[in-house]
């Protein structure tokens, strides 16, 4: 009988061993998100002030954690240059007639267009009034070729709101290079003879994400990433006198969760793999952060990506709970999920797949090169009224539900950052 009674205690033990995560540090959680989240933050936009702050401060905090920089970084800052790329004037001609510049939408990183038809490769492409434009845009850019689009006027509502987007100017991680189009409103149906001449401003901007590692003990070959983007849409029209876009939930507190998860495991020290932890810089404007980095590693070594977005409210699924996205690509949920059993936090499917959120987030650009990489978020996105508003503030989280994901995350994590488990990679033949 002792023996047993000593055994079953012992079971006791060891259940609470894994359902406790004393690392992570409900202070110091509250602490990060709040001066992310901060209105001197000026809602952290990409190649804004407020940007740099930030990724100097999550900078410091990695230093005090005591991460050491990416291998080939001389510190926590990994910083590129992007070009942004503002459309300037534009001329098209169709036959003999001028079309009116308000009917045209130039999309192109060229300093300098001038198409003229059977002097040009640019490929001529009628979306008609019964076509579907984003099919035929789809195509387009796959093929990725100059063309000349022409909307048929049925079409004039998503034309300008095309146009509307890319005449802010878009950024583009090429200096130059790659297909350009110009898209026109106009009822002709086909362009024997066109010309086209637009220019462009292009200005090269750094932007800088922050990298920290943890290198393995016995396979420092092999990574497991954890991300967060710290930049927001900064600015905006004043709502009741509030004009900044604060994104405490967006993505403030993704990126706490990082700086807690690399004070926690560095804390743990018993990693076999190498851990990285990653702030991205733009993920608000293209993903570009994440796609600038995923360029510096082979996706081959890249075991897991454990990308965390808006986390600071309860799931439709309740307390205790999150969702993964693109759970059924790979068998990364089920591995999560066996490592917190007896801890009551679940993980779910992603209920919002009609939004496509496995390929809108910073763990896209790994994951169409098949890594397990997937997004861990708690946020009713269906029916968030602050996303993208000035009213996503601190004052609206729910600061437990932050700690309780950052435990779950950090508690079913350990399985893969020990290199016991490996999920299956993403089957990339369905992106062909």
């Amino acid at each position: 009988m002792i023996r047993i009674a000593l055994w079953a205690v012992l079971l006791l033990h060891v259940a609470f061993a894994r359902a406790q995560s004393p690392a992570v540090d409900p202070a110091y959680v509250n602490t990060l998100i709040k001066t992310l989240s901060a209105d001197d933050m000026q809602g952290r936009k990409a190649f804004g002030p407020g940007g740099e702050k930030a990724a100097s401060f999550i900078a410091g905090e990695f230093k005090k954690i005591g991460l050491e920089p990416l291998t080939g970084l001389k510190d926590f800052k990994q910083t590129f240059h992007a070009y942004r790329i503002t459309p300037g004037k534009a001329t098209v001609q169709l036959g003999d007639q001028t079309v009116d510049p308000a009917n045209v939408t130039v999309i192109s990183s060229a300093t300098r267009l001038d198409w003229k038809s059977g002097a040009t490769a640019a490929t001529v492409v009628t979306v008609g009034p019964t076509d579907d434009p984003q099919q035929k845009m789809g195509e387009v850019r796959k093929n990725k070729k100059d063309a000349l689009l022409l909307f048929d006027p049925a079409h004039t509502d998503l034309f300008k709101r095309y146009q509307g987007y890319y005449s802010r100017g878009n950024v583009s991680l090429d200096e130059a290079g790659g297909p350009s189009y110009v898209l026109v409103l106009t009822p002709a149906t086909s362009a024997t003879a066109f010309s086209v001449s637009a220019e462009s401003n292009v200005e090269k901007m750094p932007l800088t994400n922050v990298v920290g590692m943890i290198p393995g003990k016995g396979r420092k070959d092999e990574y497991v990433i954890f991300s967060g983007h710290y930049d927001h849409i900064g600015v905006l029209p004043p709502v009741k006198g509030d004009s900044i876009a604060n994104g405490a939930d967006d993505d403030a507190s993704g990126t706490t969760a990082v700086m807690a998860l690399a004070q926690y495991f560095k804390k743990l020290k018993n990693n076999e793999r190498t851990l990285l932890f990653v702030a991205f810089t733009a993920e608000e404007i293209g993903g570009y952060g994440s796609q600038y980095f995923s360029k510096q590693l082979d996706p081959a070594k890249v075991a897991a990506m454990f990308n965390i977005e808006m986390i600071g409210k309860e799931s439709k699924f309740g307390k205790n709970a999150a969702f993964i996205t693109g759970y059924e690509k790979t068998d990364f949920g089920k591995i999560l999920q066996k490592n917190l059993e007896g801890t009551g936090f679940t993980f779910h499917p992603d209920p919002y797949t009609e939004q496509n959120l496995f390929y809108r987030s910073d763990n896209a650009t790994l994951a169409r090169q098949g890594v397990p990489a997937h997004t861990i978020s708690t946020d009713q996105i269906d029916v968030d009224p602050y996303y993208h508003t000035v009213d996503d503030e601190y004052e609206t989280l729910n600061v437990d539900n932050i700690v309780s994901t950052i435990r779950a995350i950090a508690l079913s994590a350990r399985s893969i950052v020990a290199g016991k488990d490996t999920p299956s990679r993403v089957d990339t033949s369905e992106l062909k």
